[in-house]
């Protein structure tokens, strides 16, 4: 009986605790949003709206500059672009593999990436996230608040390499012999 007492006065105990704890956290979270400095896109002079296709494409592009990421997209997405880059007068697409969610203030990416044999892919996406992390930010002014890295295929090297069988000899992508 004499147990079952002090659980009891021990849980009358914690809850006041509790509340002040929670109570503490609120106050500390409220003060968080208070200090928080307001969105360098939104003044007292006006307002400034980045369209998706934006951030998509500057993440795109961040991500392609990596070491380590052979091609963005899923293979169905990596087909679709080389019959594109087909048509004349057709544009590269930056924003190939980027999916993005975005508010006023911040965004999250979701990005699919073909990652070249041997490379470490825990490096790979780590530098994929900083990488977009900094060019988002940095040019849009939009908070990243998550990066997600897909790695859709490992890019071998045998894969996609020019190379004519019957001379043996190697090619470029542009199509001139290689020594």
């Amino acid at each position: 009986m004499a147990d079952d007492q002090s659980t009891a006065a021990r849980r009358v105990a914690a809850v006041p605790a509790k509340d002040a704890d929670q109570a503490r956290q609120a106050d500390e979270i409220g003060g968080a949003r208070t200090s928080r400095p307001a969105s360098p896109l939104q003044t007292e002079q006006g307002n400034t709206s980045i369209a998706d296709t934006v951030v998509q494409k500057i993440a795109g592009i961040s991500a392609r500059e990596v070491p380590g990421v052979y091609a963005m997209g899923n293979a169905a997405r990596r087909a679709f672009d080389q019959l594109a880059e087909r048509i004349p007068g057709s544009q590269t697409n930056a924003s190939g593999g980027v999916s993005i969610e975005k508010g006023e203030k911040q965004t999250a990416i979701d990005v699919t990436v073909v990652v070249e044999y041997g490379a470490s892919i825990v490096e790979v996406s780590n530098n994929i996230r900083r990488n977009i992390i900094s060019a988002v930010e940095r040019t849009t002014g939009l908070e990243v608040i998550e990066v997600n890295v897909t790695v859709s295929d490992v890019h071998l090297p045998t894969d996609g390499d020019s190379d004519d069988s019957s001379t043996g000899a190697k090619t470029s992508s542009t199509g001139t012999e290689l020594e």
